[in-house]
């Protein structure tokens, strides 16, 4: 699909991909006709629909990236034009549409793919640099150690309320101080 014909859904959906230092997940809303996304923008928690095609606020993360811009109006003589260099991009790109808004998102999304992209992927993702991976599969990767991490959390945890953890991971650690001669008396004793 070429970067020019970009508009809507597919334009918010590569904007978010190259949004790819901001933007961890992507997910769609509203029966798959909005893209939401999850990430931090310079300090700032962004959880929740991303509309830069129909918004300026959204449209904002863009243009905080922009290095050199140029912006011409739709007039008689032709569509908006923008002409942009972003933070991380390959130079000079230019961007053309019925507004200058979707003109610099344009620019944008080929300033990080070139002037082609493929195709909306219509599922969760996880973003990991410029590639995406759907969220079921990023996930299952990890699986076999995530288990094993969250056996022993539970086991921690179990021990830790029983207060003999130290016996249990073999790591020595301060026993709380009890208060009373019969929670002590339990604590020394133990199995």
């Amino acid at each position: 699909m070429k970067v020019a014909d970009l508009e809507g859904l597919a334009l918010d959906y590569w904007v978010a991909r190259s949004l790819h230092d901001f933007v961890r997940e992507i997910q769609f809303t509203d029966s798959g006709e909005t893209v939401s996304i999850r990430g931090n923008d310079r300090g700032r928690p962004w959880d929740g629909r991303f509309t830069p095609s129909k918004s300026w606020d959204a449209a904002a993360v863009v243009l905080e990236r922009a290095r050199r811009i140029e912006m011409r109006e739709r007039s008689e003589e032709g569509p908006a034009q923008c002409v942009a260099e972003f933070e991380g991009g390959r130079g000079p790109v230019e961007g053309r549409a019925d507004s200058v808004r979707v003109a610099l998102l344009r620019a944008f999304v080929e300033s990080r793919f070139g002037d082609s992209v493929g195709d909306v992927l219509h599922e969760p993702q996880l973003l990991m640099g410029v590639s995406a991976r759907r969220i079921a599969e990023a996930y299952r990767r990890y699986s076999v150690a995530a288990a094993a991490v969250n056996k022993w959390a539970a086991v921690n945890r179990a021990a830790a309320t029983s207060g003999w953890s130290n016996r249990i991971i073999g790591v020595k650690r301060r026993r709380r101080k009890t208060s009373s001669k019969k929670q002590r008396a339990f604590r020394l004793e133990g199995p």
